[in-house]
Parts: structure tokens; C-alpha cells; sequence
């Protein structure tokens, strides 16, 4: 219950509106946060110390802007464009940050802001869970998990 009412809000605000984009959402969320028991990446984010890709340019940049929502945008790029983009600051402090982990609208909002920003309705109706997850993940990690959370919300979803 902590994230439903912020799901039906945010998905039918980002047009994750149809049985597909739904499925496909959840998914790739379901995967992401372990079935909602996460809203913040479990490592330290010290792997991403550096990373110029994710605008990680300050030292303590990777812990900092570690994965956090439920789709765990990472980096100091994407907080900063999704602060810009909700007219909040989320690059300030380490507090400030972290509110999207902490706040489950935020990690909802922050979620579905990624899935828009990223277009991954048009994914999402042509069913391509690949793509999906290479854009979320940056790669295929966790795919097979992927798959069998999409098989399940189609189950009960389609």
C-alpha cells in the first residue's frame, strides 16, 4: 500500500495508461526495487564514483547519486535533470537526495519521469522487455528475473 496510490497517479500521468506499458512498467519496478521492498540501491554506489556517463564529476558523487525510486535513477545528471524538470532540488546536499528514496511519491514520480524521459511507452507496446531493460539497466542485468515478474503481471494484468 505504501506506493499504490502514487503508481495509479504517476502511471496514468506518464500515459503508462494501457495493459502493456502497465505490465512492462511494473516489471522493470518489480525488478528494480525487489518487488518493492527497495527504494535505494543496496551497494554503496561507490561503482559509480567518476562515471562521467551519469555526470558523477564531484568526488563522493557515486554514493551520493546512487539508484534511488523504484526504477533507481542514478547519477548526478539524472537527479539534477529530474530536479530540473519537477522545479526541486535533489543535487545539493546529501539529504537532498536521498528524499527520493525516502518519500514514496518521490520514488514513484522519479520513476515514471525516467520512463517518460526515456520513451519506453513505445517500448513498452511493442512488448521489447530487451530494450526496456538495456535502457534502464544500461545493460541485460537481471533480465531472466525481468521476464518472469512481465510474466506474471501479464497473467494477471492482460
Amino acid at each position: 500500500m505504501r506506493y499504490f496510490p502514487w503508481l495509479v497517479a504517476k502511471m496514468n500521468e506518464n500515459a503508462i495508461n494501457t495493459p502493456l506499458r502497465r505490465v512492462h512498467f511494473l516489471a522493470q519496478i518489480g525488478h528494480e526495487s525487489a518487488e518493492l521492498t527497495y527504494s535505494e540501491e543496496i551497494a554503496s554506489g561507490r561503482a559509480y564514483e567518476g562515471r562521467r556517463d551519469l555526470g558523477n564529476t564531484q568526488l563522493g558523487d557515486g554514493v551520493r547519486f546512487k539508484g534511488r525510486g523504484l526504477i533507481q535513477v542514478t547519477g548526478r545528471a539524472n537527479y539534477g535533470e529530474y530536479g530540473r524538470a519537477r522545479g526541486r532540488d535533489f543535487t545539493s546536499s546529501a539529504a537532498a537526495a536521498h528524499v527520493i528514496a525516502t518519500d514514496p511519491a518521490l520514488a514513484v514520480d522519479a520513476s515514471c519521469w525516467f520512463w517518460d524521459k526515456h520513451n519506453l511507452n513505445r517500448l513498452a507496446d511493442r512488448d521489447d522487455v530487451l530494450a526496456i531493460t538495456k535502457i534502464i539497466n544500461g545493460g541485460t542485468n537481471g533480465l531472466a528475473e525481468r521476464k518472469v515478474i512481465l510474466a506474471r503481471a501479464k497473467f494477471f494484468l492482460l
